[in-house]
């Protein structure tokens, strides 16, 4: 009993990081994918992030990833940690910023999977009619 409690626990802190192991994911991704030009000052974990699953705030360099994320697949929080690190870069959603994203493969698998999370935590019970994009 004891060996599964520990899988069970050691499970548990895979799925939800630490805020010192998003920050070092975070400069692991910036190497990787940004040849380690976005160097953000903290990366932490935020339950106040409403509707966003991040947010960078320029003037300090810090990045703030909500913790809706925590037990998403790791493709999709490393998408969002390239994204607030992009902003580091480009401050905008403009065409350089998404070029800038281009490198990380799973870009548009990450965005579809955030799209049906926000769908699915907004009102899972309504339909629209809107299929237009945002």
């Amino acid at each position: 009993m004891a060996k599964m409690v520990a899988r069970l626990e050691d499970k548990e802190r895979r799925r939800r990081p630490s805020d010192q192991e998003l920050m070092d994911r975070a400069g692991e991704l910036s190497v990787k994918y940004l040849d380690g030009r976005a160097r953000p000052s903290s990366v932490r974990w935020s339950s106040n992030q409403g509707r966003r699953w991040g947010s960078c705030t320029l003037l300090d360099g810090s990045i703030r990833i909500s913790t809706r994320l925590q037990g998403m697949p790791s493709w999709v929080l490393d998408y969002v940690l390239l994204h607030e690190l992009a902003h580091l870069l480009h401050a905008g959603h403009g065409p350089e910023f998404w070029r800038i994203l281009e490198v990380y493969p799973k870009t548009d698998r990450a965005r579809g999977f955030l799209e049906g999370a926000s769908f699915a935590q907004d009102d899972p019970g309504h339909v629209t009619s809107d299929d237009g994009d945002d």
